[in-house]
């Protein structure tokens, strides 16, 4: 298996977040390996600011590890580390060199929580050590579910868990009490932005025991990540015409709103709030956070 693995060299592996707590309570970033292979068609980290080529290709960062370990012996405040921003930590390499299930159990052994992003069920693998961590310090799991439709998820998607796997996951991981919940980002404009997709997916979670959804509705374009989202909606939707509405709607902007975000809101806030999910920033972090800090002042 190793000499198949396209590795590259790294100084550093786990970093500080640009906004410490900000964005799910998280205070360090993970990335062990670059580039991503779900082949999702929207997926902004293969925008040309990023500078990643043959994105669809994972690679490996060498003797990580072995830098997770002296990066967490030497840092000098505790806190959540959080992983898959830039590439999924649960991708096909992933079930053999278990890289990810190696770095979380350095996590629990130094005393750090975790923050899991993913589009995977590989996950569930992993269930054991996040309750271990979760003894000592926080555990979250965002698993990104867009639409309610598993055939539209194998289109946009086709390299990741469907989205009928993921709830399934995401039941897993509440049957092991562990804080879970739905990253419902991006909502593609003309292709999910649906009041009944959004309520659906709210409704779904709310079943599988999620704790909380969390949306934008819309999606980000730029550089060279614009042509291949415009490319592949030709590609598998040609009879949609989608690409001229993307132009007329969006032109060349950077964000791209959904024209129905108030309507997708209004469903969305009315699903949760019936369902008893959390959806605010705050609320999120609160939920998962809060049981440790009450010990820490019970102990103090």
């Amino acid at each position: 298996m190793t000499g198949n693995v396209p590795y590259l060299d790294a100084k550093t592996i786990i970093t500080r977040a640009g906004n410490p707590g900000a964005w799910f309570g998280m205070d360090y970033n993970m990335n062990i390996y670059r580039g991503c292979s779900h082949g999702c068609i929207y997926c902004d980290s293969r925008s040309d600011c990023y500078e990643i080529t043959n994105f669809d290709q994972v690679q490996v960062k060498r003797n990580a590890l072995k830098i997770i370990r002296e990066e967490l012996k030497r840092k000098k405040k505790k806190g959540v580390v959080a992983t898959g921003a830039m590439s999924d930590p649960y991708n096909p390499l992933e079930k053999d060199l278990e890289l990810t299930r190696g770095a979380l159990t350095l996590l629990s052994e130094y005393g750090f929580g975790a923050a899991i992003a993913t589009k995977s069920g590989l996950l569930e693998r992993d269930i054991d050590i996040l309750k271990k961590i979760k003894e000592e310090a926080p555990v979250i799991c965002k698993v990104t579910i867009t639409t309610a439709d598993d055939e539209l998820s194998k289109q946009i998607e086709p390299g990741a868990s469907t989205s009928f796997e993921r709830f399934d996951l995401i039941r897993a991981l509440a049957d092991n009490d562990i804080f879970s919940g739905i990253l419902l980002m991006p909502v593609l404009p003309y292709l999910e932005d649906t009041p009944e997709n959004i309520r659906e997916v709210v409704r779904l979670g709310a079943e599988c025991g999620a704790k909380f959804v969390y949306p934008a509705f819309g999606m980000t374009l730029r550089g060279n990540q614009r042509e291949h989202y415009l490319h592949k909606l030709d590609t598998l939707f040609p009879e949609r015409g989608l690409r001229a509405q993307y132009h007329a709607e969006f032109g060349t902007k950077y964000q791209c709103v959904s024209p129905r975000a108030k309507e997708l809101w209004q469903a969305f806030k009315e699903t949760c709030e019936e369902k008893n999910i959390v959806y605010r920033m705050n609320d999120i972090i609160d939920g998962y956070q809060k049981p440790y800090e009450i010990q820490q002042l019970s102990l103090f």
